[in-house]
């Protein structure tokens, strides 16, 4: 395979239905790269003592990809030997157990790919407009999360 043949590539997608660890790594993978690393967000059936039911998101969709274009941008600016980045994101409903995120990053060592997810996450929580709304059992509440910008501005 010609090096021209994989060239670097972003994967993103905002979408309703369940999301595939399976299919998120599968973009990524490419025969130049020994790495693969991924990061999962799950639905946790808990948060401080209340029992979670499941999650809800919803998302500026259009700013919210643009947003994520960018952290990709970046990330292939602090670790150029990075080849493909997919940051899967669902909307709606999230039962208990299922992924709400899921980021795969390739590079040709392990070091590059493994800080790449970190930052993505951190970042994506931090800086693009996706809400998340936690339904309890007899409650529910919307979520900020305490990375964002957004969130400490008036205080």
């Amino acid at each position: 395979m010609e090096k021209s043949e994989d060239v670097p590539k972003d994967f993103i997608k905002l979408k309703l239905e369940k999301l595939s660890v399976d299919e998120v790594s599968e973009l990524v993978v490419s025969p130049y790269c020994g790495a693969v690393s991924l990061f999962i967000g799950t639905t946790r059936n808990n948060f401080e003592g209340k029992k979670v039911i499941h999650l809800e998101y919803e998302a500026y969709t259009s700013m919210a990809e643009t947003e994520i274009k960018k952290i990709c941008r970046d990330v292939r600016q602090k670790w150029p030997s990075v080849k493909h980045i997919a940051v899967h994101h669902r909307l709606g409903v999230v039962p208990i157990t299922e992924a709400s995120v899921i980021i795969a990053v390739s590079s040709p060592h392990r070091a590059e790919s493994l800080e790449a997810v970190m930052y993505c996450i951190n970042t994506l929580k931090a800086s693009v407009p996706i809400w998340k709304k936690e339904i309890y059992e007899d409650e529910h509440s919307w979520k900020e999360n305490k990375e964002c910008f957004w969130a400490n501005s008036e205080k």
